[in-house]
């Protein structure tokens, strides 16, 4: 059995989580989501928590109970609460603004990069080198991010490109000058 799919999953007010025909849904104020759940697994609310329960002993079961768990406490935070994940653009002249719902990134090529806001996802631009996105799905948000860090990933040498906040980058020596070798 899992010991994270044992977790209790605490519902705030104003959330509601409703389990129908292996769908789980879950209703906040800031929208609603839905999963669909495979496998041997049982999902039940009562007084203000919800239990994931895994209705059998096998190792497959209780790898997805863990999974169900994690996502559905995800799902719950996120239409309460909201994800968002920061980036910052490091490189000199290189900037980051949003056109309409487009995001346009000046970052060493030829040309703008210019990127659409998916659905469900709220990309803002603070400042020209900081860009935040914001959604309520984890899983979205995150490949989003990882989406716009992978359009020029921080290179070793200077630290050139876009990060996610607080990513430490290790750096790598330069070229050596090759004096005192004989």
């Amino acid at each position: 059995m899992s010991r994270i799919g044992k977790l209790s999953i605490a519902v705030p007010a104003g959330v509601t989580v409703e389990f129908r025909n292996s769908v789980v849904t879950v209703k906040g104020a800031k929208g609603s989501l839905s999963r669909k759940v495979t496998g041997a697994i049982d999902i039940k609310e009562e007084a203000g928590h919800v239990h994931v329960v895994a209705l059998n002993e096998e190792k497959e079961t209780g790898a997805l109970h863990g999974l169900y768990r994690a996502l559905i406490a995800d799902m719950v935070k996120g239409v309460s609460e909201g994800f968002t994940k920061s980036l910052e653009v490091k490189g000199v002249g290189w900037k980051a603004a949003m056109n309409g719902d487009k995001l346009v990134l000046n970052v060493g090529f030829s040309h703008p990069i210019e990127v659409k806001q998916p659905a469900g996802i709220t990309i803002e631009c603070p400042s020209p080198t900081d860009i935040n996105v914001k959604g309520i799905d984890k899983v979205l948000v995150g490949q989003v991010a990882a989406d716009l860090r992978a359009i020029r990933k921080p290179e070793p040498y200077h630290g050139y490109g876009i990060r996610y906040k607080g990513e430490h980058i290790e750096h790598k020596e330069g070229k050596t000058s090759g004096k005192g070798k004989k």
